[in-house]
């Protein structure tokens, strides 16, 4: 292994070296003035040499204010001169080197397009690479991807294009937020998913620039807030008919299971105003849930569509948080990795998207499901004011989950200045859960306390959201208005039967309830929510706009909550007043607020405030048949500033920042007094006194891109203070080591981080490097034995990333990233620790003739921790050979191989307000597949224009 790094880094300063070899004799610079037919410099032109062979693109780059452009250290040789302007035809130069080791073009001119000139623009225009301003767009067709690649391993190919192992894309330095087809948002906004399954033959062109928010779009009003887009362009052809693929693989036995194996298909058919997908799933492999790409081919526009905040605030922004613990979302679960212990999945699912200019229709229908068996260890060291103790675990999980999912959304333009937009998503979930778990707890060297726990739970959740938005554009440039209503269910009724006997080693004062617990704990919750907002803004002088806004919720909750105590054999059962409650709330929500904005020449500042009331009124009781109940009534008012600024500093310079106060509300389940032994050693209750946590939030950041020698830069920095932070204080039994937990106010709690990144081509279009370092620090205070315990953290990080590219058949990407955690603990420094958390990872792919393919990653993992004697070091290989089948390339087989060292095991070390932890899951290890492709990539040119 450590051969194969050394190799690696020798690889790396070869190619550095490489880059910055200087001139010899078998080189020479070009130099040369792009000018229009009456010799005005063409400043910003884009400049290209191409192989004269295929027109690939050799070295780019942009011609400066005067129109100049050199090349340096060009290798020997005839290349193609290719100069581009818009509104110009493209300018094309046979070169050839010769004895010179300088060859001066002088002024080169580009003739205007007119009409009779088309023709010839038509034919001349194709280019692999043109620059307009902050767009850079790239022409598919020059840069080469085996048959059968996807877009991912398209723009792998784009210079000033990073994706990572996962699948995350930044380009000219910034995180691409959101990815469309030909204008559209047929492919959502996570590239990851938008990115995948899309074949690359399909696109002829890849545009990344940068776009508006979509509240600046639907209000008039720029935010000065941008997002990296690229937008995929595809070909005549593929702009109607269907395309999808299915796979099936099957591997022989491994861990007691007769046959490894899934299969998977997705199917997505579209034109310009329809769009209808089908896709599916089965395994045995621990692939969890559905993948970003297939989610993203399954959803399409559904998956992403800006006009549907409901909750209007500073600039679509909404600072109210609040939120409960414990419900799955409407959401469908986007995983795609590969989970941890031994699970079977299942998935299926319908989807179809109507999209025009004025009418936007979609509507899906989704079905999940997962059995996971989870087999654990874990060790637990609790740090003590009286000393510390350590918590030894065995665990067994055997858990079922599935839901239904159906989303409707209709967005109707009723004429230019009125827009009726309506969502709904609903979910219906059932699951149920054993686990079977032996804790022993250990001081002084000796077990103090062993407890035994056996659980089965059940639960069926019901989940629905429903909102209707109106917007208006008035005819007053960026004068508009908006409001919307919404409505909220959620019913959970969930059943745990619970056995636990702890034994305690030393004579203790406990009584016999805490030794022996066989109870049935019933809950029946219901919530339900209306909620409606107004926004206006209003254009005043010539560069300012007023902005205010309204919102208000009132929300509904009932929860009944039942435990029986019951005798071993179930002869008697007798109701637990005290661990059983019935409680039922009124939230009322409501928050006023107003902002001024100022807009001129790239500088967009806004200043606001906005004041906030939530009102809780509630009540509870041991059951809902109690003569009396115990009141809770609670007002929190609240003023939050808003400050932001953005600055567009041209030449692809940016600069933002801003300062806000983040608002929590206690959840209904921390507010109530109720009691969770669930965990007979770890007993959870609510807190009726709970203010709401308040965070003075700030941030800056700069960046930097070069389009002409595709360098970038990006630095940031951001802080949190936070008052009456929500923490939890642990109070443990000095005899038991029960512990109980609570929730509290604590001030003092803050964190700072700041990152780096700096990227840049050792070679243009054949190598890039990129470095990138993170710091952060936090402080965390919380009560522990009733002494406040300060656990502050300190995090380095620091990564590069290095492509590989330089002939066809040859890829290669390498990462490092190395991750340092400094742990300390204010009232037992001497367990402050520092855990080690370093990754490489390579992935190589080789063509070989004859349509054959060699790929294989590495992913070495090291974890350390020396206070707690863990170091761990899991090289995990995966290889795979494959071959493109028939003459239209459809098809493929390949024989793969996971995790070939069979070393794989799910590992976790951290450290947290008082303990630190490692968790060691059995995962699947080692298999072998041998699967089979085809790829449906139809194309139907006799269909009608608007119709399948």
């Amino acid at each position: 292994m450590k051969n194969f790094f050394m190799l690696a880094v020798l690889c790396l300063f070869t190619v550095a070296a490489y880059a910055q070899n200087p001139t010899a004799p078998s080189r020479f610079t070009l130099q040369g003035k792009a000018v229009d037919t009456a010799a005005a410099p063409l400043a910003s032109s884009t400049v290209m040499l191409l192989s004269p062979k295929d027109s690939s693109l050799v070295n780019f780059t942009r011609a400066d204010e005067k129109g100049a452009f050199t090349f340096k250290n060009i290798k020997a040789g005839s290349y193609v001169l290719k100069i581009s302007f818009v509104g110009y035809i493209p300018y094309n130069q046979v070169i050839k080197s010769g004895s010179d080791a300088v060859i001066d073009l002088g002024a080169l001119k580009l003739k205007p397009i007119t009409r009779e000139l088309m023709e010839v623009v038509v034919r001349t225009a194709k280019a692999p690479l043109t620059i307009k301003g902050d767009t850079i767009e790239y022409n598919a067709s020059s840069f080469k991807v085996p048959p059968g690649s996807t877009v991912e391993d398209l723009l792998r190919k784009l210079p000033g294009v990073q994706v990572d192992q996962d699948g995350n894309i930044r380009a000219q330095g910034q995180e691409v937020k959101r990815v469309t087809v030909d204008g559209k948002n047929f492919f959502g906004n996570d590239p990851k998913q938008a990115t995948k399954n899309l074949q690359a033959e399909s696109i002829s062109k890849v545009q990344v620039f940068n776009d508006k928010t979509d509240q600046a779009k639907l209000t008039g009003v720029d935010d000065g807030k941008k997002e990296k887009t690229v937008n995929l362009e595809l070909k005549e052809e593929f702009k109607k008919g269907g395309f999808g693929k299915v796979t099936a693989s099957a591997g022989p036995a491994s861990n007691d299971i007769p046959l490894r194996g899934e299969i998977k298909g997705s199917y997505n058919k579209f034109n310009a105003k329809n769009q209808f997908s089908l896709v599916g799933l089965g395994n045995n492999t621990n692939q969890q849930g559905l993948s970003y790409n297939d989610y993203q081919d399954f959803r399409g526009s559904n998956a992403y569509n800006g006009n549907q905040n409901a909750d209007f605030g500073f600039s679509g922004g909404n600072f109210f948080y609040f939120s409960d613990s414990g419900d799955e979302g409407l959401g469908i679960p986007v995983s795609g990795r590969q989970g941890t212990g031994f699970s079977n999945n299942a998935a299926g699912g319908i989807n179809y998207n109507y999209d025009t200019k004025k009418k936007k229709f979609s509507s899906s229908y989704y079905y999940n499901q997962t059995r996971l068996e989870l087999d654990a260890i874990r060790n637990q060291t609790y740090y003590l004011p009286q000393g510390q103790y350590q918590i030894n675990e065995t665990s067994n999980q055997l858990n079922f989950n599935g839901n239904h999912r159906v989303s409707l959304r209709y967005e109707n333009e009723l004429d230019s200045v009125n827009t009726l937009v309506f969502i709904n998503n609903s979910r219906l979930g059932n699951g149920n859960a054993g686990l079977n778990r032996i804790q022993d707890l250990d001081r002084n060297n000796g077990i103090t306390t062993q407890n035994t726990t056996r659980n089965s739970s059940t639960q069926r959740q019901v989940g629905s959201s429903s909102s209707l938005i109106y917007r208006l554009k008035m005819k007053k440039k960026g004068r508009s208005f908006a409001a919307s209503t919404t409505y909220e269910i959620n019913t959970n009724d969930a059943n745990l039967k619970l056995d636990a006997t702890n034994q305690f080693s030393q004579p203790t004062s406990v009584n016999e309830t805490l030794r022996i617990i066989r109870q049935d704990q019933g809950t029946n919750s219901h919530r339900s929510e209306y909620k409606a907002s107004l926004q206006f803004v209003e254009p005043f002088a010539k560069k300012f706009f007023w902005e205010t806004f309204y919102n208000f919720s009132l929300r509904y909750d009932e929860v009944d909550r039942d435990v029986i105590d019951r005798s071993e054999n179930n002869s008697d059962r007798v109701r637990n007043d005290s661990l059983s409650l019935y409680y039922k709330n009124n939230y009322v929500y409501n928050r006023l607020g107003s902002s001024i904005r100022y807009t001129n020449k790239g500088l967009n500042i806004s200043g606001g405030v906005a004041v906030q009331r939530f009102t809780l009124n509630g009540e509870f009781a041991p059951d809902q048949s109690a003569t009396s109940f115990r009141q809770i009534n609670r007002v929190f008012t609240t003023v939050i500033p808003n400050v932001s600024l953005n600055y567009d500093l041209k030449n692809n310079r940016y600069l933002y920042g801003g300062y806000n106060v983040s608002v929590q509300i206690p959840t209904s389940r921390d507010l109530q007094p109720v009691t969770n032994n669930s965990n007979p050693l770890f007993i959870n209750r609510g807190n009726p006194n709970l203010l709401p946590q308040l965070g003075h939030n700030i941030n800056i950041g700069y960046n930097y891109f070069n389009p002409g020698s595709f360098i970038n830069l990006y630095v940031g920095v951001n802080g949190t203070q936070y008052v009456n932070q929500i923490v939890y204080s642990r109070n443990t039994d000095p005899q038991t080591l029960i512990t109980e937990i609570m929730p509290e106010n604590q001030s003092g709690g803050r964190m700072v981080g700041s990152y780096v990144g700096f990227g840049f081509p050792l070679k243009k279009t054949k190598a890039t490097l990129d470095l990138n370092a993170n710091l952060n620090f936090n402080t965390n205070p919380a009560k522990i034995n009733g002494i406040t315990n300060e656990t502050r953290g300190q995090n380095y990080g620091f990564g590069t990333r290095l492509s590989l590219t330089p002939v066809d058949w040859l890829t290669f990407y390498g990462n490092a990233n190395i991750g340092i955690s400094n742990t300390r603990y204010s009232i037992s420094s001497g367990q402050d620790q520092v855990f080690i958390n370093n990754n490489f990872g390579g992935d190589l792919t080789v063509k070989l003739p004859h349509d054959f393919y060699i790929n294989s990653t590495l992913n070495y993992r090291v974890s350390k921790n020396d206070l707690l004697n863990f170091d761990q070091r899991i090289p995990i290989l995966n290889a795979s050979i494959y071959h493109i089948l028939g003459k239209a390339k459809r098809a493929e087989i390949r024989l793969s191989s996971v995790d070939l060292l069979n070393r794989n095991i799910a590992i976790t070390a951290n450290a947290s307000q008082n303990y630190a932890q490692y968790e060691r899951i059995q995962t699947l290890a080692r298999y072998f597949m041998l699967g089979f492709t085809y790829n449906m990539r139809g194309v139907t040119a006799k269909m009608r224009r608007d119709g399948f």
